[in-house]
């Protein structure tokens, strides 16, 4: 199967990918790929030039800033290389049908999110309170979040303030791949997430991963002041602005 192929595939099921091709330079070059993927190492012809530490790095680069480019390389000739970038929806995770999370929802649709529920209490997480989420599972945590298999376009947020919720949670999603985990609650409550965490083995590297208390610092008080806080530090981080996850 040619790395045009392959590419293609990945693009049509969603996942992240970028192709490189060398578009300008001597014939002999003109037309080798690499094909880069979160799945797998890269591979392709390319990478056997002079210019392969450069040309993964580009391709990481520009798969971290979510678009196509060209780059040029010297060896001796010049050669321009395009990549051609596909990254999936981000997907928003909130684990508990909160009243935030119907804000949250109001807040990431428009952005581009896909949004998902997670709650296995049904009184909270209902289609009644929650219409316009895409996704609603009725779930414990630990059940639905490895099949949701969060990745690097992935934002998760727990919001349920109950630690038989909240700390499942944070278990996967802290190791996971998921470029911001968030967690709802006052300092004196954080301090004490951790302490259980540490206590059931979190490591202190996947802790400092946590945005808690969560969000960006603008004052907000209602429900929907501190969803549109949430919201903007995960756009944020997501754009490079904030402290990466």
């Amino acid at each position: 199967m040619s790395l045009f192929t392959q590419f293609a595939a990945y693009v049509e099921q969603d996942k992240a990918a970028a192709l490189a091709t060398v578009i300008r330079g001597p014939k002999d070059l003109l037309g080798l790929k690499a094909l880069f993927t979160d799945e797998a190492a890269p591979v392709g012809s390319l990478l056997d030039t002079p210019w392969q530490q450069s040309i993964i790095a580009d391709a990481t680069d520009l798969l971290q800033q979510r678009r196509s480019g060209t780059r040029q390389y010297e060896a001796p000739e010049p050669v321009e290389v395009f990549f051609d970038v596909h990254r999936p929806a981000p997907r928003l995770i909130i684990v508990g049908g909160v009243h935030i999370a119907v804000d949250l929802i109001r807040f990431a649709q428009p952005l581009g999110f896909a949004t998902y529920v997670v709650d296995p209490r049904t009184a909270f997480a209902s289609a009644e309170r929650f219409p316009h989420a895409d996704y609603l599972i009725n779930q414990w945590p630990d059940d639905a979040l490895p099949d949701l298999n969060p990745d690097g376009d992935t934002a998760v947020v727990v919001v349920t303030h109950d630690p038989k919720l909240d700390d499942p949670a944070l278990k996967i999603a802290l190791p996971s791949r998921a470029f911001y985990v968030g967690a709802l609650g006052s300092p004196k409550t954080h301090r004490k997430r951790v302490d259980r965490l540490l206590g059931e083995g979190m490591t202190p590297e996947y802790l400092a991963r946590l945005h808690a208390p969560i969000g960006l610092n603008i004052g907000g008080r209602s429900p929907a002041e501190i969803a549109l806080s949430i919201m903007a530090q995960i756009v944020a981080v997501r754009n490079g602005q904030g402290e990466s996850v």
